[in-house]
């Protein structure tokens, strides 16, 4: 079948946990829409669909085991990884990396967002969503619009290019006029762990990923965040997980952290 149809089930899968959690899945609050008929086009800022901006901390409701404390060396289950990928997983040796400086090897794009901890989501400015991420102190860039990126060695966070998708019909009728999504798409990256205990990604990975949020009846919000990770080099078919992170009312909780190859 096609990738699409899996990415799309994983993402009804995402939604379904909250749901059974006692949530109902209907979309966030909107906002107006700038411009007008024959005026400049709105900026992604005033566009939005959704609102991502704030603090947001991760609700680890699958594979805990390999999330929240570090996997034992050789434990690569249900990563859809290839006999390269197994051999460098199974010499990983966190002591190497630290003494060459790659401790933060599980904290790159492809990874992090499955470690526990917080985002903080905000707009550096109107075509740029900035995510800093307390574990590893990490931040992400997702730039909206004809960016280019500018060149370079390749880093752990990469080079995101954002768009909004917009949904229409009864569903956007039920936000208020307008709803949708926020899809990223990541490339240059430096290569990286999947997992802590050297699940590998190489330089040739290609990220994709979806953010939605939700809202439950007392008016929590929930971030769900589809990511796909395709990999020529080490996966043997693209990688697919759901992630969902519970909105804060505060920064009191924000704890950076430096990136750790062992935790």
């Amino acid at each position: 079948m096609h990738l699409s149809y899996y990415v799309s089930t994983v993402r009804r899968a995402g939604f379904l946990l909250v749901t059974l959690a006692g949530l109902l899945s209907i979309p966030a609050q909107v906002y107006g829409q700038g411009g007008g008929r024959g005026g400049a086009p709105p900026s992604p800022k005033a566009a939005a669909p959704i609102d991502l901006t704030g603090y947001w901390v991760s609700i680890v409701t699958e594979d805990w085991k390999w999330r929240m404390v570090t996997p034992a060396k050789g434990d690569y289950a249900s990563v859809p990884i290839n006999m390269e990928a197994k051999i460098a997983a199974d010499a990983w040796d966190p002591a190497k990396d630290e003494a060459a400086g790659e401790q933060c090897r599980s904290y790159g794009a492809a990874g992090i967002m499955r470690l526990p901890g917080r985002l903080h989501i905000t707009w550096q400015d109107d075509n740029t969503l900035r995510m800093d991420l307390d574990a590893g102190t990490q931040t992400r860039l997702f730039h909206f619009g004809n960016w280019k990126a500018p060149g370079g060695e390749a880093t752990w966070q990469g080079d995101s290019v954002a768009q909004w998708e917009m949904q229409r019909g009864a569903a956007a009728a039920a936000g208020g006029g307008r709803s949708g999504d926020l899809k990223v798409t990541t490339s240059r990256l430096k290569a990286g762990y999947l997992r802590k205990n050297g699940v590998p990604y190489s330089e040739n990975t290609a990220l994709t990923e979806y953010y939605d949020v939700i809202r439950e009846r007392d008016g929590n919000l929930w971030l769900i965040l589809t990511t796909v990770v395709n990999d020529p080099r080490y996966l043997a078919q693209p990688f697919i997980t759901s992630t969902n992170f519970r909105k804060q009312a505060d920064a009191s909780p924000w704890d950076p952290t430096p990136c750790s190859a062992t935790w």
